[in-house]
């Protein structure tokens, strides 16, 4: 499709009024249907001050650039839907590429990048009241949990209110659980497997009810020892772009396999990929979901 940026500014400018429409008047769709899996094309990184893709520190800054490459991803078949920030899901329904998608909500971003504050993940940009009132389909935290920072029982204290209050609006909240450390005073996430599974037990606690709870989860070695450690619901996150494209696609493909395994959560390393096709990376990942 062709993107009018001009307009987008103008209507962001004169009408503000038209974003709360679009969104209300899109088509919706039933969250899993046909082979009951999902493909959702990830975009919150920059509101959390997450620019860099690979060696390229400001790679996801030029807006223009993002939304063009999401419209490209949103249009191909197999792509179910796009998890962002309040300012990506209304700049995309201004646009009118979300008919029939599941949109996800993004909600604590205030762990920013680099900041000395960066385990505090406040909830900053969504909360399910307004995910419900924009008619978003899913919403979506960080947990990031980590022993050494006091910062983190709060992070677990907002994450079970917003699961709770997910569950009593009956919608679907993606838990993504980290072990964290301070490594030279920048976090690092261990991607262990026995660190995934203690993250993955500690979040799967979270709130009055795991009804409406599923989980973001890294792929790591022993995933199949790590998926028996939950019975929620699992997506699966592509994290930042691989120099071997080929092997992250094949970790994707074992893991897609096991039982629990919902369908992927990916961003960064399809919508940047190192040969810049961003088509056929995106209709590469499709096919591993959907087959």
């Amino acid at each position: 499709m062709s993107i009018s940026f001009e307009k987008l500014r103008e209507i962001r400018a004169q009408k503000p009024e038209k974003i709360a429409q679009a969104l209300a008047n899109r088509r919706k769709r039933s969250l899993l249907k046909g082979d009951n899996k999902l493909f959702i094309v990830a975009a919150d990184h920059p509101a959390r001050g997450a620019l860099a893709v690979g060696d390229a520190p400001t790679a996801m800054a030029d807006r223009y650039e993002l939304l063009e490459k999401l419209v490209k991803a949103l249009e191909r078949p197999g792509v179910d839907g796009v998890l962002g920030t309040p300012d990506i899901i209304e700049d995309l329904a201004l646009l009118g590429v979300l008919d029939n998608k599941i949109l996800v909500g993004s909600m604590n971003r205030g762990g920013i990048r680099g900041a000395s504050f960066e385990m505090d993940d406040r909830y900053t940009a969504y909360d399910i009241a307004a995910i419900k009132k924009a008619g978003l389909d899913f919403a979506k935290n960080l947990i990031r949990i980590n022993h050494q920072d006091p910062a983190t029982v709060a992070t677990l204290e907002a994450s079970a209110k917003a699961i709770n209050d997910a569950a009593v609006l009956k919608i679907p909240i993606m838990l993504e659980p980290f072990i964290s450390k301070w490594v030279d005073g920048a976090i690092k996430n261990d991607l262990s497997p026995d660190a995934v599974i203690l993250s993955i037990a500690i979040t799967s606690g979270l709130g009055n009810s795991s009804a409406y709870s599923w989980l973001k989860l890294p792929v790591v070695p022993e995933m199949e020892r790590v998926m028996r450690s939950t019975t929620l619901p699992t997506l699966l996150l592509g994290g930042d772009t691989e120099k071997d494209q080929d092997k992250a696609f094949a970790s994707w493909a074992a893991a897609l396999k096991l039982p629990g395994v919902k369908g992927l959560t990916v961003g960064r390393s399809l919508l940047y990929p190192n040969d810049g096709n961003v088509i056929a990376a995106v209709d590469t990942a499709a096919k591993l979901v959907h087959g």
